[in-house]
């Protein structure tokens, strides 16, 4: 196996966790427009800054970042260290650092092996505007508003799991990008050989790949930080947990996400976990996926959509070919799967039929 593939449900309730444009005196939430009806959503860019800083509250040494360009009507620039050998979140978030035009080869990028889709809502939710007053220590009082809403938020992700703690050199011919260290950089690859990093062949072309015991280390980094999320905007008026309510995990050989439409919404349960439609896309992708399909469900989320999902999956439950338990036992059993070594055929790309 090669990706961990899944899908995340998060349950906002009565929260902001994600605002928009303000207008006037307004903090908006972001929504979509879908057949004229509203679909609040979190952007992927604040889930996985919500992520990342998780993970520097766990402990994890972030990449420290620099402003470039201050003046007004001129470009302005926020760029990390860039250096993926030494920082783990420049490794799984990826970056772009541009140098100056006369000097392309202090461009640098990295896609990021971690691939998040939008939160968005399985079902219209009109958000709520709440008035307020700030009247205190003042003859005349300020009005101000904001918006909040309550809606189940679900969004694909990807793992490239052997892409963790890999990448790729600069060849003469220009072979390398969109993963590629700079000339600078690759002075680094003999302080990472020095840890034990080994050269050779990633997927047609030249990389440096990190001792396995640390790529494990990385991979089990993303898991334990989703499994004490925390993060959001409007916290202190609109508290919310945002560790997941729902969450289905399964490895597989290629970068294709099978549970696309495993998740939606039902009108009378809100959002539901379509067994019928997992198990027909276990059949379908037969040989392709790896066992068990790991499933966190918190007690008392949607609980007659639970009921009904263990009926339509009743065999592969009975099985162990689908595991249930809660989101955060799911996901600290798979960092310690990863950190033991008992993954370790996730780290490599599958052989070629």
């Amino acid at each position: 196996m090669a990706y961990l593939a899944g899908m995340m449900v998060l349950s906002v309730q009565a929260g902001a966790p994600n605002n928009g444009r303000s207008e006037e005196t307004v903090s908006r939430v972001k929504f979509a427009r879908i057949r004229g009806r509203k679909y609040p959503y979190v952007s992927a860019q604040a889930a996985r800054r919500w992520i990342r800083e998780t993970m520097v509250e766990r402990g994890s040494v972030p990449s420290p970042v620099t402003r470039v360009g201050k003046a007004q009507g001129k470009a302005q620039k926020a760029n990390t260290q860039a250096d993926p050998v030494r920082y783990p979140d420049d490794d799984l978030f990826g970056y772009m650092r541009a140098g100056a035009k006369k000097d392309d080869a202090a461009t640098t990028l990295r896609d990021s092996p971690f691939m998040l889709g939008t939160l968005m809502s399985v079902e219209p939710a009109y958000p709520t505007e709440d008035f307020g007053v700030m009247s205190r220590g003042v003859t005349e009082p300020v009005l101000h508003g904001h918006e909040f809403y309550t809606a189940d938020l679900a969004a694909p992700f990807l793992l490239d799991l052997p892409r963790i703690g890999t990448f790729t050199l600069p060849g003469a011919d220009g072979v390398g990008r969109p993963n590629y260290l700079t000339q600078e950089q690759v002075l680094q690859v003999a302080e990472a050989a020095a840890l034990g990093a080994t050269t050779g062949p990633f997927r047609d072309q030249p990389a440096v790949r990190l001792p396995l015991e640390e790529r494990r280390r990385r991979a089990a980094l993303l898991p334990e930080a989703i499994a004490h999320l925390s993060g959001g905007a409007k916290q202190a008026l609109h508290y919310g947990d945002r560790v997941p309510a729902l969450i289905v995990l399964v490895a597989f050989k290629g970068g294709i996400n099978p549970l696309g439409h495993v998740i939606d919404s039902d009108s009378d349960t809100g959002v539901r976990v379509r067994g019928d439609v997992l198990v027909q896309e276990l059949e379908a992708w037969a040989g392709e996926w790896e066992g068990p399909v790991r499933i966190g469900w918190r007690p008392g989320f949607r609980d007659q959509a639970r009921e009904d999902f263990e009926k339509q999956c009743e065999r592969q439950l009975a099985e162990g070919t689908i595991v249930v338990d809660h989101p955060r036992t799911v996901l600290l059993k798979l960092a310690e799967e990863l950190r033991a070594g008992e993954l370790d055929g996730w780290f490599d790309d599958p052989e070629p039929r």
